[in-house]
């Protein structure tokens, strides 16, 4: 009787199956590697967030295989803002930056210099076309500001020369500190300097003259000691100016009224902590619809801006989440602008604070402190 069996591999086929699957291995390696360098270089393009463009870049790197990549708004001061995410599935990139709240999906063209996609910030989301950018045609990145030296924690609180004068029509409301503590203010009425110092909404201001409110001023302020203050040290020193320049004095009362508290929605904070910049002063830019840049904030920061310019009430910070510091960007349509706005407006503060940091507002009865304005004048000559 015959018998037959199959043959037991020989080594010789096991190597050579073995070389096979590693070959490929390598093969597969190798086109994920190009894949992420036809990736690596200067990217650049510009979204349109009306009224305003940006011109965005985009640094991609390398690092063992992986991608890596840096984000600047060069219209937004250039700072850097890292991608925490950058995956790569055939033609398709997608990029998160929660730095900023924001999420970048594109398709790379087959000659692999265009990058056709979608920025979405905020809940807002526009088209960007990113194309590969070369020495002649890369954008300048402004170079970051040296890093600011803290004011000592025993400075006079006091500024030593200030200079305040009638603000020029049609511009905008700032309150600006540089790195030296230089105060400058444009087209900032004394109300608007009351409400920063104290941190009072204007539902805890009474008293006072009409044109403590209609009347806006350009300030320039050097403080007597050089340095970034903090925001205690700097609003322990415009209090000092109201009082010296403006003659402000004034009580409190205590009053129960509606405040807002801020807290943490159900599944928690949704925003990324700053860790580079652990001192200095918060920084707030831009508009709901556009875009609130908040950048360095504690949320206790982040309120006392919120009643001061935006809500009709006081907010108290109930987060728990202390002071820490936070970057994140928020997109909301004003009540007054609802009506109006467009389909694919961001939504209402509320319902913006919610989807977008993951917080929330809570309408609650309690005690504030009311302050009573009893003797306030003009500004006398410089």
């Amino acid at each position: 009787m015959n018998a037959t069996s199959s043959a037991a591999p020989s080594v010789f086929n096991i190597i050579s199956a073995m070389r096979l699957i590693t070959g490929f291995l390598l093969a597969l390696a190798a086109i994920r590697s190009l894949h992420a360098q036809d990736l690596v270089g200067d990217w650049q393009g510009t979204v349109e967030f009306a009224p305003q463009s940006l011109r965005i870049v985009v640094k991609v790197s390398q690092d063992v295989g992986k991608l890596k990549a840096t984000l600047y708004s060069l219209d937004q001061g250039g700072q850097p803002a890292t991608v925490n995410s950058i995956t790569r599935d055939g033609s398709l990139l997608r990029m998160t930056i929660p730095a900023i709240s924001a999420g970048y999906e594109g398709r790379l063209n087959t000659k692999g210099n265009t990058i056709t996609g979608t920025f979405t910030q905020g809940g807002v989301a526009r088209q960007l076309i990113l194309t590969r950018a070369t020495p002649a045609t890369a954008w300048a990145i402004p170079e970051s500001p040296p890093p600011a030296r803290a004011m000592a924690a025993d400075a006079g609180l006091a500024f030593e020369v200030s200079t305040i004068k009638p603000a020029a029509p049609d511009r905008g409301l700032s309150i600006h500190v540089n790195p030296s503590g230089l105060l400058t203010t444009t087209n900032c009425s004394v109300f608007e300097l009351i409400k920063y110092a104290y941190d009072l909404n204007p539902k805890q201001i009474s008293g006072g003259p009409g044109w403590v409110e209609d009347e806006k001023y350009d300030i320039t302020a050097k403080p007597e000691i050089a340095g970034s203050p903090s925001t205690k040290q700097l609003k322990g020193m415009i209090r000092g100016l109201l009082a010296e320049r403006f003659g402000l004095t004034s009580h409190f009362e205590q009053k129960e009224m509606q405040v807002y508290a801020i807290m943490q929605s159900k599944d928690g904070a949704r925003i990324a902590e700053e860790t580079s910049l652990p001192a200095g002063l918060p920084e707030f830019a831009g508009s709901g619809p556009r875009g609130f840049n908040v950048k360095n904030a504690t949320i206790a920061d982040f309120a006392g801006i919120l009643q001061a310019l935006v809500l009709d009430r006081p907010v108290v910070d109930q987060t728990g989440l202390g002071t820490k510091r936070y970057n994140f960007v928020l997109r909301w349509t004003p009540a007054a602008l609802t009506a109006e706005a467009a389909p694919d407006a961001p939504p209402d503060i509320f319902t913006a604070v919610q989807q977008q940091l993951g917080l929330k507002f809570e309408s609650v009865k309690a005690p504030a402190q009311v302050m009573v304005m009893d003797r306030i004048e003009r500004p006398g000559e410089n």
